[in-house]
């Protein structure tokens, strides 16, 4: 009984959890709803306090940091004459006559100038006449024209001489040349041309005929735009001028000499060569020292094997003739270029006759089965070492010294002012690529010699201040700061700069927006 009545007393319970469950809630009744729980306002010196640390962090990046990242890695680029830099990559001949009044002199000359210009078709070679000194100070002084290439050297100094006929006689060791004419040759004051006049001009074109072709050569060949090229040579011309560049040395202040005597036995052992050099060669050394200066050494090597065999040596084999591997020649020393001449002692020939042969930027051999006498084989060294400095093949040897001056100071004018249009062209194209002072330096420097090399053209002095234009330009263009950042592309400062930016930047950029987020926030909050 008191089992059931507990029982039903349960179930009584259980029915009424259930009514009550399902029962609709009273009208009056409140519904609580859920909501997550808010943070207490925050306080507007707290909000200022997070500003301004997120401000200071952005002050102390801006306003302390960038500036000095900004001074340690900034590029100093030297202030360079860029205009002048690419404005620079885009002789004198004297008449003597004895006979001569100076009005008729004065008359012969213009007449000579004009035939001469219109005989020349390159104007960057011109030959201008003047009056020796001695004729335009006194008529009883030999009369005489020139034509110059500087006001300080007479390239030629033609002496005009009264004879039976007309003919001419270059002298062989001095820059003079004798034209003989007769008295109906000489032109009347009211004379514009004079057949005098038209015979000294074409003289003097041929005579200068190498020389123009060479300059017109390294100017076509140079970075000159086309409308200041020359005109185009002929095709053996260009050829031959061709072989010349590549058998020409570059030029030096000083080159060094070393002559060699090979043998394949062990005779000779011995030869007289410093009598030979003093007799025979140091001439021309002398002749050639305002040029370039020079020193000498000597050899003598037994049981010399040459590269090549057999007594008659076909023209393939002479470039294997020089043993280099077993022949102790000298390298360049002290920077000097060196120009090896070789004496082999044996009874070798070339195929077609002949027993020398020049190796180009090199030196040459001589092949002589009798080394008693030197004599021959300095003769061809010495005709060698004049190829080999580049002067011309043909005429006399003050006139080809003087030739090979003004083509020497051609070329290096050209280089020169080449590298000093390179070098501008380079620094406007990578204006990241850093500019030492040195090399502003050597820019001036360049430019100073050039105007003075223009200014003494054709001298001695003008050969030298191009040799310094060029070596300056040169250092200022491979200078070794600069030559590491040409090959240093923007992609790897990206590379650099990418993983040290992104752990300072993101966090620091992440702030401010959040800060910009709340503020917005709290600014609809108010509205």
């Amino acid at each position: 009984m008191a089992s059931e009545s507990k029982s039903s007393t349960t179930k009584g319970l259980g029915s009424d959890d259930i009514m009550i469950q399902g029962a609709q809630p009273p009208a009056h009744a409140v519904t609580i709803a859920h909501r997550k729980k808010e943070p207490p306002p925050e306080k507007p010196e707290s909000i200022r306090l997070r500003s301004l640390v997120i401000a200071s962090f952005w002050a102390i990046i801006l306003f302390l940091g960038l500036p000095i990242w900004w001074w340690t890695t900034a590029i100093y680029r030297a202030s360079l004459p860029l205009d002048q830099m690419t404005d620079w990559a885009e002789g004198r001949i004297s008449i003597e006559a004895e006979s001569l009044q100076p009005n008729e002199a004065q008359h012969l000359l213009r007449t000579t100038q004009h035939a001469l210009d219109d005989l020349n078709d390159f104007s960057a070679h011109h030959l201008r006449l003047q009056l020796s000194t001695s004729a335009s100070n006194t008529s009883t002084s030999p009369a005489g024209l020139s034509t110059v290439h500087s006001e300080e050297e007479v390239a030629l100094t033609i002496r005009l001489l009264p004879g039976t006929s007309t003919h001419s006689n270059l002298q062989s060791y001095a820059p003079i040349l004798d034209i003989y004419y007769t008295p109906n040759q000489v032109p009347s004051s009211s004379s514009s041309s004079s057949t005098l006049a038209t015979y000294i001009a074409s003289f003097l074109r041929e005579t200068f005929a190498e020389e123009q072709a060479m300059i017109a050569y390294l100017l076509s060949t140079s970075s000159l735009p086309p409308e200041r090229s020359p005109k185009a040579l002929a095709p053996e011309v260009a050829e031959s001028l061709a072989k010349w560049t590549t058998r020409s040395l570059k030029y030096a202040g000083t080159y060094h000499l070393t002559f060699s005597l090979f043998t394949s036995t062990s005779e000779p052992s011995s030869w007289d060569i410093e009598a030979a050099l003093e007799e025979h060669f140091k001439p021309l050394l002398h002749v050639l020292s305002p040029i370039s200066n020079f020193t000498i050494d000597t050899q003598v090597q037994l049981y010399a094997t040459p590269g090549v065999g057999g007594h008659i040596l076909q023209k393939e084999d002479l470039s294997g003739f020089i043993n280099a591997a077993e022949w102790p020649l000298s390298p360049s020393i002290g920077g000097a270029p060196t120009i090896n001449f070789i004496l082999y002692a044996g009874d070798m020939e070339v195929s077609g006759g002949g027993k020398s042969w020049l190796i180009p930027q090199w030196g040459g051999v001589v092949i002589q089965s009798d080394i008693s006498d030197l004599r021959p084989a300095m003769l061809i060294f010495s005709n060698q070492l004049m190829s080999l400095l580049g002067a011309p093949e043909r005429g006399s040897l003050p006139l080809r010294l003087m030739t090979l001056v003004r083509v020497r100071s051609a070329g290096l004018l050209l280089k020169a002012s080449g590298t000093l249009g390179s070098l501008a062209r380079l620094t406007l194209a990578l204006p990241g690529i850093s500019i030492p002072e040195s090399v502003a330096e050597g820019v001036y420097t360049t430019i100073e010699h050039l105007r003075r090399a223009c200014d003494g053209l054709g001298g001695k002095g003008g050969l030298e201040n191009a040799r310094i234009a060029e070596e300056a330009a040169e250092k200022a263009f491979f200078e070794k700061s600069m030559v590491g950042q040409v090959y240093f592309p923007d992609e790897h400062k990206v590379a650099v700069y990418l993983p040290l930016l992104g752990p300072i930047g993101v966090p620091l950029v992440m702030g401010v927006l959040k800060e910009v987020k709340a503020w917005r926030k709290r600014r609809r909050t108010v509205i």
